[in-house]
C-alpha cells in the first residue's frame, strides 16, 4: 500500500527533486515543474512517453499541455498528499 512520505523520506527524496527544477505546490502536498520543448510535437511525444510510464506504474500525472510547454502537478490522491510513487515519476519525467 502507498503511504504518504515522511519527514525523512521527504528529505531525502523531495530535496534531489527541488534541486532540479521542481517546486512545492502553494496550498497542496504536491510538486509541480513546467517542462518547455522545441515545439508541440517534442511536447506531445514527451507527454507520451511519460503517459506509458504512468500507466505501468498506476500512477497519473494531473498536467496540462499549451503548444511546447506541458505543466505537470504530482500528488498522490490515495494518500491525500505526496508519495513515493511521486517521487518516482519525477524522476522518470526528468530522464525522459
Amino acid at each position: 500500500m502507498t503511504e504518504k512520505l515522511s519527514d525523512t523520506g521527504r528529505e531525502t527524496m523531495l530535496a534531489p527533486l527541488l534541486g532540479n527544477g521542481w517546486t512545492l505546490l502553494d496550498g497542496r502536498d504536491a510538486i509541480t515543474k513546467t517542462f518547455t520543448f522545441a515545439d508541440f510535437t517534442e511536447a506531445f511525444a514527451w507527454m507520451t512517453r511519460a503517459a506509458l510510464w504512468a500507466e505501468k506504474w498506476n500512477h497519473h500525472p494531473e498536467w496540462s499541455n499549451v503548444y511546447k510547454t506541458v505543466t505537470v502537478v504530482l500528488t498522490t490522491h490515495d494518500v491525500n498528499g505526496l508519495s513515493a510513487q511521486d517521487a518516482k515519476l519525477a524522476r522518470k519525467m526528468d530522464s525522459l
